[in-house]
């Protein structure tokens, strides 16, 4: 009976004391629309298998990548370093920010402008020299930088993705659920940069459109693309692009014929879902270690759309084992690059390999 009690004692205390530690987010209720799964041209296939590989095991996480006009491909990865890797496939390190590097994006003068979760927003000469263009907007700091794009005008537009929760707490900030993202702009000629949107529950992937008349960010908690106008009368407005994703989205890239690419780097969680409307649960399970939270699914998924947020075609590797988590897709003279947080590769896939759009470019 003894042991009995001490266990019962015990097994109060434990639980009692992880009921009653305060947890590290303050969450909310959302209720999330119901999934709309995988069909018609979402539907699943295994084009991402059809990827060349390069730079195999001479990466780490690299989450975007970009090309220049000479065809060296750029990557950040999760040590600080900037990589490239040169069209005869050798692999150079060419700076490390000190921090890490996400977001990637040629200027018109060949400055890389590189989002820095740690830094800030960045730029890289051609000779390798560093320069931190901003730290902070609207007199906050920023938290989470991550994507960007740069204009036509040569405007760079960029994303906070929380101004709460850091690189590392990301799971937090999903489980908080609360609108901590924000889209910003920097002009390269005063110096100054604005706040375009705030209040986004994590701003990610940002796009311009070819025209420069509107940028897109992706809203990766809600599962949705926002537009925001920068011409015309709506000039100043948000509306929604694209709602209810199959997945969570991230990057987001145009290329020359007007389409958006999103890389969502694993399916909707169905844990997830059902925790959201319920604040005290999720409050709970943020008091756990990582690896005892809702495990991310290994799946490589990209979808692309029309500029009327339309679906045009989804690439997929099903399985995860050749190409998983895709953070990022590039297009690029008529190919398809493609980065990965936690992978050790870069994919690239020629766009005339995907059946769906040579049948509407045929019409």
């Amino acid at each position: 009976m003894r042991w009995a009690y001490a266990s019962g004692v015990l097994i109060f205390l434990v639980v009692g004391g992880f009921l009653f530690n305060p947890s590290p987010v303050d969450s909310v209720a959302w209720t999330p629309p119901a999934a709309p799964g995988f069909k018609g041209k979402a539907a699943p296939n295994e084009l991402l298998t059809l990827s060349e590989i390069i730079a195999v095991r001479q990466v780490n996480g690299p989450e975007d990548v970009d090309v220049d006009s000479t065809g060296r491909v750029y990557a950040g990865n999760a040590d600080g370093n900037i990589v490239r890797v040169w069209p005869d496939g050798r692999v150079e390190k060419w700076v490390n920010t000190g921090g890490r590097p996400l977001g990637l994006d040629f200027d018109a003068r060949g400055n890389l402008i590189v989002a820095d979760a740690v830094k800030g927003l960045l730029s890289v000469n051609a000779d390798g020299e560093i320069t931190t263009l901003t730290t902070e907007a609207a007199g906050t700091s920023f938290g989470f930088t991550d994507d960007v794009d740069v204009g036509p005008d040569g405007m760079i537009y960029f994303s906070d993705a929380s101004t709460r929760f850091g690189m590392d707490e990301f799971r937090l900030d999903l489980l908080e659920m609360r609108p901590h993202g924000r889209l910003l702009q920097y002009n390269p000629s005063t110096g100054k940069t604005r706040e375009l949107l705030k209040d986004l529950h994590f701003a990610n992937g940002v796009a311009v459109a070819r025209d420069g008349s509107y940028v897109l960010v992706n809203e990766t908690w809600k599962y949705r693309t926002i537009k925001y106008w920068l011409k015309g009368r709506n000039a100043g407005k948000a509306e929604t692009f694209v709602d209810n994703l199959p997945g969570f989205p991230d990057g987001i890239a145009a290329d020359s014929e007007g389409r958006f690419w999103i890389a969502l780097p694993t399916p909707r969680n169905p844990q997830i879902d059902a925790m959201h409307p319920h604040p005290w649960i999720k409050e709970q399970v943020a008091k756990l270690p990582d690896s005892w939270q809702p495990p991310v699914q290994r799946y490589g998924l990209v979808m692309a759309f029309d500029g009327d947020g339309k679906l045009l075609a989804s690439l997929h590797d099903t399985k995860g084992k050749y190409l998983e988590e895709i953070t990022s897709v590039q297009p690029h003279l008529g190919m398809l690059y493609f980065g990965t947080l936690h992978n050790d590769r870069i994919g690239r896939l020629p766009i005339s390999a995907i059946p769906t759009l040579n049948k509407e470019s045929s019409k």
